[in-house]
């Protein structure tokens, strides 16, 4: 693939986290659950998402049949997940304090109605139903958010089929906009990027990439985890 199809590739995805993926996803329909995976992968791929440093002290939450379910208890204050919020989507995430007490009850909801069938855009209706009434919250503070993994699989808006997003750190920024720092999709240049808003509204994020460049390898992940995952 060329450098500029590359660029063009993660600009359309770039721009799926902007609007949250809402283009293909809300249209969605669950008729099948979220695929659950080998315990041993999706717990390595929950960890992918948080920097080398915090990965051993890290809570970890697992998809089974039954839901999430917490795998681990750790000590540090941070909580690795595989994100779902759509039955075909992987976005290991790794929160802090406040994305664990706030974020982290909307994923482990969101997936457990995925298992049940609910379709992707009642899921939605019913979130938003929980943080009007109260029942789910919005971030109250400042905080962080590591989505370091390679194996962030979002879908394409303009093609509707998986792609990769690069390795990213998002900021809880609530309510802040592209407009608000001076970022225009029109101009992004994963060379060289720059911070953008992801998700806008009370739930908002500032993203920034943080990409080395470091190839995906089926070594990075237990044998056991499906072919789909690295292609």
């Amino acid at each position: 693939m060329s450098t500029k199809m590359k660029l063009k590739r993660h600009v359309t995805l770039a721009a799926a986290c902007v609007l949250g993926s809402s283009t293909v996803v809300a249209e969605t329909a669950s008729d099948v659950g979220p695929e659950i995976l080998p315990r041993d992968c999706e717990r390595s791929l929950a960890l992918s998402a948080a920097p080398h440093y915090l990965q051993a002290e890290a809570s970890i939450y697992v998809l089974t049949s039954q839901g999430y379910m917490l795998d681990r208890v750790g000590s540090n204050n941070f909580t690795c997940i595989v994100n779902r919020d759509d039955p075909r989507v992987l976005k290991p995430t790794c929160f802090d304090e406040e994305g664990t007490r706030t974020v982290v009850p909307t994923i482990r909801y969101f997936g457990s109605r995925m298992l049940d069938g609910v379709p992707v855009k009642s899921i939605r209706k019913e979130v938003s139903a929980k943080f009007r009434s109260g029942e789910l919250e919005s971030q109250a503070k400042p905080g962080v958010a590591y989505m370091l993994s390679r194996y962030n699989r979002p879908v394409n808006p303009t093609t509707g089929e998986l792609g990769f997003f690069p390795p990213h750190v998002m900021f809880h920024a609530p309510n802040l906009t592209n407009e608000d720092i001076g970022h225009d999709m029109a101009h992004h240049d994963m060379n060289r990027p720059l911070p953008m808003i992801a998700y806008g509204g009370p739930q908002g994020y500032m993203i920034m990439i943080s990409d080395d460049g470091t190839p995906r390898s089926r070594s990075d992940l237990p044998a056991s985890c499906p072919a789909w995952i690295f292609e």
